[in-house]
């Protein structure tokens, strides 16, 4: 039952990333006509566009998609429970269990995304549409640091200090939270 729980979790976690980046698309206006940029749009618009007519956005966050994210990250705990052979016992306990997940998506995703810019960064030397999208995504998060501590070298030190302070807030919040974060 292990490994089905593990394919689960990873099925689930892995649209929640999709889902999480498209709001993250649209909250930095990135170019919708790169290929990578269509791919999210198209992977979630069966489930987001019938959303979106029934929920408002609020200014540029869209709600409908954040609901989206939010009711995955609850599911998938209602899906393990289910697959992991306990039966449906659904409790408040799964508002808050949902909220800390989909907040560590988002933490995660904010990693991987770093991690794919400064491996792309070294290998393609800004040709590839992934790379420019993913410019765009960081961008907001790198150019206030590298204002503060400017590139040594050529050598940029943004992405570094993001990841050290994505480690530490998480640590932080697993202080605050519990073992339950690390759980999730």
């Amino acid at each position: 039952m292990n490994a089905l729980g593990f394919l689960v979790s990873t099925l689930f976690d892995l649209f929640i990333m999709v889902v999480l980046l498209r709001i993250w698309l649209q909250w930095v206006r990135a170019d919708f006509y790169n290929p990578f940029s269509q791919f999210i749009v198209k992977a979630t618009q069966p489930i987001v566009g019938p959303l979106r007519r029934l929920i408002p956005s609020i200014g540029s966050l869209d709600m409908a998609t954040l609901l989206l994210a939010y009711l995955l990250s609850m599911a998938k705990f209602v899906v393990l429970q289910l697959v992991l052979g306990g039966g449906l016992l659904l409790t408040p306990e799964y508002l808050w269990v949902g909220a800390l997940s989909l907040l560590k998506a988002a933490g995660g995703l904010v990693f991987w995304v770093l991690l794919l810019r400064a491996i792309l960064s070294w290998v393609s030397q800004g040709r590839s549409p992934i790379e420019y999208v993913m410019h765009q995504l960081t961008e907001p998060m790198t150019a206030p640091i590298r204002r503060v501590i400017p590139s040594m070298g050529g050598l940029d030190l943004s992405v570094l200090i993001l990841f050290i302070g994505l480690q530490f807030a998480n640590m932080l919040i697993g202080d605050m939270v519990g073992p339950i974060w690390y759980q999730l």
